[in-house]
């Protein structure tokens, strides 16, 4: 042994079967959530699968804000201007969130649009099957309703529109870098070029 060296000092039995993670119940969760989710279908029928109707919000933070998203439930604003009552809406399948804020008047709209649609397409069953009350839905919808699976009124995003314009002559003549070039060069004399002219206004009062 040379130099100032570490010991060899190796750990070699460790047992490492007996650190190995497994995943056997992988296809029995899969099963059992499966499973799961059939029951919960069941009990909550005639409701969708999906839970109750969430607003489109924008993400927080300037990385996420120009993404929309589900959110927590509709402000008491956007309720009012749809005209549901705030405690009837979550008796009939509405998410209700009492601290959001309507900061912009496209959101607030939007909201509204997709509880009117959801409100239009909305069957309300009675409580008791002998008697029905006002707001309930009729016979003939009843007997046609079926539990939505899935999710209903997906968000989706638009996708920004291209307009083709055809390239004409004068396009291929504009020179683009000289007229930058030109424009930054009045930009950065704008100050020098706005005291000569007082002092020359100056020269000719005198």
């Amino acid at each position: 042994m040379k130099h100032n060296n570490v010991i060899p000092n190796g750990h070699f039995k460790k047992h490492w079967q007996n650190y190995v993670r497994t995943w056997f119940n992988q296809p029995a969760r899969k099963t059992r959530r499966r499973n799961a989710r059939q029951q919960k279908a069941v009990k909550i029928f005639p409701r969708p699968t999906a839970g109750a109707l969430r607003p489109i919000v924008h993400g927080q933070t300037l990385k996420y804000n120009m993404k929309v998203r589900a959110g927590r439930g509709f402000s008491l604003e956007e309720l009012k201007a749809a005209g549901i009552p705030k405690k009837l809406a979550p008796t009939i399948g509405i998410s209700v969130d009492h601290r959001r804020r309507n900061r912009s008047l496209e959101g607030l709209q939007t909201n509204v649009q997709r509880l009117k649609t959801y409100k239009a397409k909305l069957v309300i069953f009675p409580r008791r099957a002998k008697k029905v009350k006002a707001g309930d839905s009729s016979a003939e919808e009843l007997a046609t309703a079926t539990q939505v699976q899935g999710p209903y009124l997906p968000i989706t995003r638009e996708q920004p529109t291209v307009e083709v314009v055809k390239v004409t002559d004068e396009m291929k003549s504009f020179n683009a870098y000289g007229k930058l070039r030109i424009e930054r060069t009045n930009a950065r004399h704008v100050g020098v070029r706005q005291k000569r002219a007082a002092e020359a206004e100056k020269e000719e009062k005198k």
